[in-house]
């Protein structure tokens, strides 16, 4: 056996092994979504291999889906185990006139949201009077009761809704990637107003759908970072300068403003190389949550509605504007027509709508616009566009001279008044860009991003740096009194890190709270991590006990950063420790002096010369060696030389300062927000896979449905096809008849509504009937080819067999002319070997001596001339026969025998009627 640590592997070990490797890499490389999550719009884009930054597209392709969802009720009731059939995107908002509180659209403007005194909830229910929402008691957000539901269900949480688009989303880009493909990791797009309840709360929506988010990225650096995927900007290490652009953002529900810097950075590469890498770093931003296509469609439903109210017909009714706007079904169709009247004005001077059965189903409404019109509407809002990008150059310190473009991005932003106001600002329409994707960069930038962290990709090295929007702080009690200290502004990087010193000995509680601005009273100290030691008592006793330490010197830090998954302040170690005095010469310089690797200050002494026990015999060399490793000054008696000895002695022994560290235990608690638990986290993903059954149980329904259907068609055609009615009866196409007209009857009655094994069981019975006639309808057709290739392979058997029968011949006269040569062979030699016998001695006299005759024949040698002559006159027998008789019988039997059964069933098939 081969030496340990030299092993040998057999070349089948290394083939099994490097193809576990490839497999398990190639098995791990799976695709990555990007996912810009819009208030009004969804859009993903697939990173896989093959397949680079490729839009996802709907079912009904379309590169982005409406943020909907929509129930729509079972016509077999509601009930706890009966699930209603969701429908999502378009499809759903074209449900919102026939069931306007079952229909969930721009979830994101109520996501992560207190129930109680909320402003943004209470315009949410305005908009949408028809839906039912409550608060959900066990975190005091925002829940939707559902009218396909039976009382007693619990509400459907914003998150919970959400999760549903997010499936959906992921079962569009597992169709696009193929059979087979998993997806999993995401990068997800978030306002950079977002706080770190709103971001939990997209984090929860993702896990709840089955997703697996790597990072949040907000919308700004998101296109900043498809901006510069095709784009190399100067290196500042040789002397270039960064470019400065403005991002600014207008979608459905709100409009920001986001400064970036550009650069090129040269950094260490592997080795001693060096490498160029693209940045793109957040210096400021700013935000309007008021302002943003929502609002601008509000003007125009508020103009649609008084218009409607001061008709004759509504007058007639007495009805108000109160009246129109708690009107669910009118509602939603002004809401639907409002956005096309606003897009149409962004390239048109007017346009109008025509509504039909608008209230209450018996009254008619046209409405006519202008752009002029629009813009005096919506005044208050062209005030409001410079608000973000203030906000953004005050955050960033910068002034407009400082940006070299604005870059545009979402639908909104299309808005003419919008972009002049714009240009208003920075002075110049020439800084105005477009030169980005204003609908699909985000979900772009998202998608690269992704690519990015996961390591079975490989892009172009390009780093961000995001801020946490925020600034946060840590907050804890002492001596009966608050305490608070800032860590990060709002335009700190993710990803920077503080040392916290803390005055603790003892086991503690601390908080990290965000500001949140804008409230009337001022920031709000918004909780959202509370951390807990578990063992700082212990640790600092250990360090008092160990390395006596002393309480005044023992310090207790925390090292804190903004997380670069989500930006949120977190906590990443703790840890108490002090300064201890530790004394030179300890238990290592002891060991060093045992063995002789010791202080040359005199430590060692000389060997006794009176010692019994040395060996008289040592040899010189051992006594030489000896002698040698004594040091010099302990010949020395020099009293003064002794004197200088013991200090040297004393500095040898010198203390010095050492940082002991002891590492803490901790626990963190997300706070603020309460948590669900988890027996609620449960029941909200049972829910979610009992509507992912039911889903599957209705798409088989209604494929089997749809089976029937076109198979009580395809009946029509069969009963009229001439093969068809060959093959079968007039009592049987008369049967087959009446059971097509009464399914298809049925179908359109009572089984509109039937269940998938009742479906099933009347496509049965009509294909008990068919397809037997069917069959022989195939067999007719395909009976004369295949008596054809029978009859053609019953040809070459018989050939076969007239051909082996002559080569039977052939072979009994080469066998009788084989054996007439070897009688008169043997003949022949018999005669040569009794003359040859005859004179021996004279053979043996002159027969040459063979000098090599003790070396073995070549095998490959050519025979000799005498034996070659032997061979020559000897007749070879012929080669054994191919086939025998037994197998000439064989085949002539069956052939025979199949011909006979052949003959036999065409005649029976001849006196079948037609």
């Amino acid at each position: 056996m081969p030496p340990h640590g030299r092993r040998r592997f057999s070349g089948l070990a290394v083939t099994v092994s490097l193809l576990l490797l490839f497999t398990s890499t190639a098995s791990a490389v799976s695709a990555v979504l990007g996912i810009d999550f819009g208030t009004e719009y969804i859009k993903a884009a697939l990173v896989k291999p093959g397949i680079p930054l490729e839009i996802v597209l709907t079912k009904d392709s379309k590169r982005k889906e409406t943020a909907a969802v929509a129930f729509k009720p079972s016509k077999s009731g509601s009930g706890p185990k009966i699930f209603p059939e969701r429908i999502y995107g378009g499809d759903a908002l074209a449900l919102s006139a026939r069931f306007p509180g079952d229909v969930y659209p721009n979830l994101k403007t109520v996501l992560g949201q207190y129930f109680e005194n909320n402003d943004r909830v209470s315009e949410y229910q305005r908009r949408f009077p028809e839906l039912r929402i409550v608060e959900a008691k066990e975190r005091g957000t925002v829940g939707f009761s559902s009218r396909c539901f039976d009382e007693m269900e619990d509400p459907f949480l914003v998150e919970e809704l959400l999760a549903m688009e997010l499936k959906n989303i992921r079962a569009n880009a597992v169709a696009m990637a193929g059979k087979g493909s998993t997806i999993k990791d995401v990068v997800i797009t978030v306002p950079p107003s977002y706080t770190a309840i709103e971001k939990r709360a997209v984090t929860m929506a993702a896990d709840l759908a089955g997703l697996r988010v790597l990072s949040l990225i907000s919308d700004g650096l998101a296109v900043g970072l498809n901006y510069a995927t095709s784009r190399t900007f100067p290196t500042i290490n040789d002397g270039g300068k960064p470019e400065i652009h403005l991002v600014y953002d207008m979608g459905a529900g709100s409009a920001s403003a986001t400064i970036l810097r550009f650069q090129g950075k040269l950094v260490k590469d592997i080795g001693k190389f060096n490498k160029t890498v693209q940045e793109v770093q957040i210096l400021g931003a700013g935000w309007e949550k008021t302002l943003s296509g929502d609002a601008l469609n509000q003007v125009i439903v508020d103009d649609m509605v008084e218009k409607f109210a001061a008709t004759s017909h509504m007058k007639t009714l007495g009805q108000e504007a109160k009246d129109i706007k708690g009107h669910g079904r009118t509602m939603a169709k002004l809401w639907k027509e409002s956005e096309r009247l606003r897009q149409v004005l962004s390239a048109n001077s007017e346009t109008q709508a025509s509504f039909e059965g608008l209230f209450q189903d018996n009254a008619n409404f046209k409405y006519k616009i202008t752009r002029a019109d629009f813009e005096k509407l919506a005044s208050r809002y062209a005030e409001k566009v410079k608000a973000p990008i203030t906000m953004a150059l005050e955050a960033a310190k910068l002034s407009l001279s400082d940006l070299e473009s604005v870059i545009l991005h979402g639908g909104a932003v299309r808005t003419p008044f919008v972009q002049k106001e714009l240009e208003a600002i920075v002075g110049s329409a020439d800084k105005i860009r477009t030169n980005v994707n204003a609908d699909e960069a985000a979900v772009f930038g998202a998608a690269f991003k992704a690519a990015g962290i996961n390591p079975s990709f490989r892009v172009k090295e390009i780093r961000t740096l995001d801020t946490s929007g925020y600034s946060s702080g840590a907050s804890w009690t002492a001596d009966g009194k608050e305490r608070q200290q800032k860590l990060f502004t709002q335009t700190s990087a993710i990803g920077a890190e503080k040392q916290v010193s803390f005055n603790f000995l003892d086991d503690f509680t601390f908080t990290l709270y965000q500001q949140v601005p804008g409230l009337p009273a001022g920031p709000l100290d918004s909780p959202i991590l509370q951390i807990r030691t578990s063992n700082l008592t212990a640790s600092v006793k250990k360090l008092e006990d160990s390395f006596g330490c002393v309480a005044a010197d023992i310090s207790t830090k925390f090292a804190i950063r903004l997380s670069p998954y989500d930006g949120l302040p977190e906590v990443v170690r703790g840890s108490v420790s002090c300064e201890a005095t530790e004394k030179k010469g300890g238990v290592v310089d002891g060991m060093k002096d045992l063995f002789g690797f010791g202080s040359k200050k005199g430590d060692q002494k000389p060997l006794a010369d009176d010692l019994d026990d040395l060996d008289a015999s040592s040899s010189p060399t051992t006594t030489e060696a000896t002698t040698t490793s004594l040091p010099e000054e302990s010949q020395n008696s020099d009293p003064k030389a002794s004197e200088k000895e013991k200090k040297g002695d004393d500095k040898a022994k010198e203390t010095k300062k050492k940082t002991e560290t002891v590492y803490i235990d901790f626990t963190s608690e997300p706070a603020g927000l309460p948590q669900l638990s988890p027996e609620a986290l449960q029941r909200i993903k049972e829910r979610l896979s009992a509507f992912d059954a039911s889903d599957r149980t209705r798409i088989k329904r209604d494929e089997t449905l749809n089976t029937l259907e076109a198979f009580s068609y395809k009946a029509r055609d069969l009963l009229e096809d001439e093969g068809f009615i060959a093959v079968s009866t007039e009592t049987l196409r008369t049967t087959i008849e009446q059971k097509f007209k009464d399914a298809s009857d049925w179908l359109y009655g009572d089984g509109a509504d039937a269940s998938r094994e009742t479906l099933k069981e009347r496509l049965d019975e009509l294909r008990d009937l068919v397809d037997p006639v069917q069959k022989r309808k195939d067999e007719a057709a395909k009976r004369p080819d295949a008596i054809k290739s029978l009859q053609e392979a019953l040809d070459q058997v018989k050939a076969m067999v007239d051909m082996v029968q002559q080569q039977r011949e052939a072979q009994a006269i080469a066998e009788e002319r084989a054996s007439s040569a070897t009688s008169s062979a043997s003949l022949a030699t018999s005669e040569s070997e009794s003359s040859s016998t005859s004179s021996p001695s004279l053979s043996t006299s002159t027969a040459p001596v063979d000098d090599f005759a003790d070396l073995d024949d070549d095998a490959y040698a050519t025979s000799s001339t005498g034996s070659s002559s032997t061979a020559s006159s000897t007749p070879q027998p012929p080669p054994p026969p191919m086939y025998s008789e037994a197998d000439l019988t064989a085949l002539t039997s069956t052939r025979d025998s199949v011909q006979s059964w052949l003959d036999a069933k065409l005649a029976e098939q001849d006196q079948l009627s037609p």
